[in-house]
This record gives structure tokens, C-alpha cells and sequence, in this order.
């Protein structure tokens, strides 16, 4: 992505899949902000190629839309849920849109379809819980971004052209920031702790996170996580009760070789972790106990 912050407007330029294809966004200030619902990109454009040194062969699509943040108050009324832009909507400077709404769809529907499978009505009331805080974050963060990059005055300035792209640059030449940069706008980092569906702490991982994605001689550990169900996974050697307990209660259960490479991902060596099926962690146990396990699904909304 390549942004122009100037004294003036916001622009940025995304590409997209295929060579020479790309998604240009900006703001649009003054006499033209008053007809903005008639503005073409002919309007627009010069900005665009003179600042961003593009050049402009074929315009597929273009549009001009007012910015909102806006969060429902509730994600859930009885049999009524919403998602996606129904529940909340904000401003693009974060790119976070699309990704909020898959996380919403994705989380709602494992817990509808253990709904209709019997799964008690807390499993739902979860969804909520899950979703809104993170969403309203999200809202509050991005707005501020916007604010950031469309505020004007003389201190505005300063900062958004001169302060802001200084330190930004600084950072993001080191790859931890990059690394930090791209698990939060990719939402790797979003993490459900608080849920009634999360338990322990097994190494770095928490009860709600994210399962760490490790590479070992060609064995990736999320290969499985592709099938949406519950799975339980053990980094080293599972104890003979827990795969006993596993086969009976038909949870599967992947074990993996110890190796170094999961110590420094901060996952102990025969620890047990049990996956729900949007891949995030719904018990992290370092004793990798079948009692531990047992308990949770007996306790978890989960269980029917």
C-alpha cells in the first residue's frame, strides 16, 4: 500500500490481483465535498496521477460515499444476530472492514450449526460477546486514523506531513513493527480471552487465542484446523489417557514430534490444546490432562 499525506487530501493506493491493477481511495474536501454524490473520477484524478505518480488506463468502477462509526448496541436479539455492516461500520483507513465481517460470519456459524445439533442458547450469547469489543475498538481505532490523516489546521499539518510519515517510515523499516503491522490489520492478533468459552494458559497461549502457526520439516499444524470441528492437538507426546479419552469421546486428536521450532512459537512441550472450529483455542491445559479436558466440556455453553 502507498499513501499521500499532504496538506490537503488522503490518498492511498491498494494493489489488487493481476499486473497494473489497483483500488485508489481518497478524501474529497471543499465545493466538491458539497456534490460529492456527483463527482466523476475525471473530478478526482488529477490529484491521484500527480501525486502518486500513477498512471490511469481503464476506470472499472467508481464511487464516493460519506465516512461513518457507527456499532449496533447489540449483536443478538432473541433469534435476530447481526453481522458485518449491519452490526458496525467505520471508516477504511484501517483496510479492517472485510476481515471484521468474515470474523463475524465465521464465528456465528459454527455456534448456529451446534445450535440446530442441540448446543444450549449461551453458546450463542457468546457471539456477541466475542465480537463487540473487539469491534468497537476497531471503530474507535480506525476513526481516530481517519481523523489523523483528514484533520486540518496549521498543527494537523505537521503532524500528518511532516511528524507521521518520519516515524512511520522509522518503524516499519524494522521487521518486528512490520511483523506487528501485518497481524493487526490481518486480525491475527484479535483474540476472544474473555469468553465464557475460554480457558488456561499453556506457554504464550491463552484460552481464546489464536493457535500459532508452525512449520515443522513440512507439517503445518494448522493443515487440520481446515476441517471446522472441535480437535484437540498435543506438541510432543500425549499422555495414554488423553487418547484414550479422545477415541472414546471421538475428539480428534493430532500429536506432533517435539521440536524446537514450537518452543520458540511458546508452545510447551506436552501441553494440550483444544481447538474449536474457528480455529482458536478454546482450553489451553500445560498438564495435557483428560480430567482437565473432561471438566471443561462438561462446564463449557458447549456441551449438550
Amino acid at each position: 500500500m502507498h499513501v499521500d499525506l499532504d496538506e490537503a487530501d488522503f490518498l492511498a493506493i491498494f494493489p489488487l490481483a493481476g499486473e497494473g491493477r489497483a483500488r485508489l481511495i481518497g478524501t474529497v474536501r471543499g465545493e466538491r465535498a458539497e456534490r460529492g454524490d456527483q463527482l466523476r473520477f475525471e473530478d478526482v484524478s488529477d490529484r491521484a496521477i500527480k501525486n502518486l505518480r500513477v498512471t490511469v488506463d481503464q476506470m472499472h468502477w467508481f464511487s464516493t460515499y460519506h465516512v461513518h462509526h457507527r456499532v449496533a448496541q447489540r449483536f443478538r436479539k432473541g433469534r435476530a444476530f447481526l453481522l458485518g455492516d449491519a452490526a458496525h461500520i467505520h471508516s477504511p483507513a484501517g483496510g479492517q472492514g472485510m476481515n471484521t465481517g468474515i470474523g463475524d460470519a465465521i464465528n456465528l456459524a459454527w455456534k448456529l450449526k451446534a445450535a440446530l445439533d442441540g448446543a444450549p442458547d449461551p453458546l450463542l450469547d457468546s457471539y456477541e460477546t466475542e465480537r463487540i469489543a473487539f469491534t468497537r475498538r476497531l471503530v474507535k481505532t480506525t476513526d481516530q486514523a481517519f481523523t489523523l490523516a483528514t484533520a486540518e489546521g496549521e498543527f494537523a499539518n505537521l503532524i500528518r506531513v511532516r511528524v507521521a510519515p518520519v516515524v512511520l517510515g522509522t518503524a516499519l523499516s524494522f521487521e518486528a513493527a512490520r511483523e506487528f503491522a501485518f497481524r493487526t490489520v490481518s486480525q491475527i492478533n484479535v483474540n476472544c480471552r474473555a469468553s465464557p468459552l475460554s480457558q488456561g494458559k499453556a506457554g504464550y497461549v491463552h484460552g481464546g487465542d489464536r493457535m500459532p502457526w508452525v512449520v515443522v520439516d513440512g507439517v503445518d499444524n494448522h493443515h487440520e484446523l481446515r476441517n471446522t470441528t472441535w480437535q484437540a492437538q498435543v506438541y510432543g507426546a500425549a499422555r495414554p489417557e488423553l487418547v484414550a479419552w479422545c477415541a472414546d469421546q471421538k475428539l480428534p486428536l493430532g500429536t506432533f514430534p517435539w521440536a524446537p521450532q514450537y518452543a520458540r512459537a511458546g508452545l510447551p512441550r506436552d501441553a494440550l490444546y483444544l481447538l474449536r472450529p474457528d480455529t482458536y483455542v478454546g482450553l489451553a491445559d500445560e498438564t495435557g490432562s483428560a480430567d482437565v479436558l473432561q471438566s471443561y466440556i462438561q462446564s463449557s455453553p458447549t456441551s449438550n
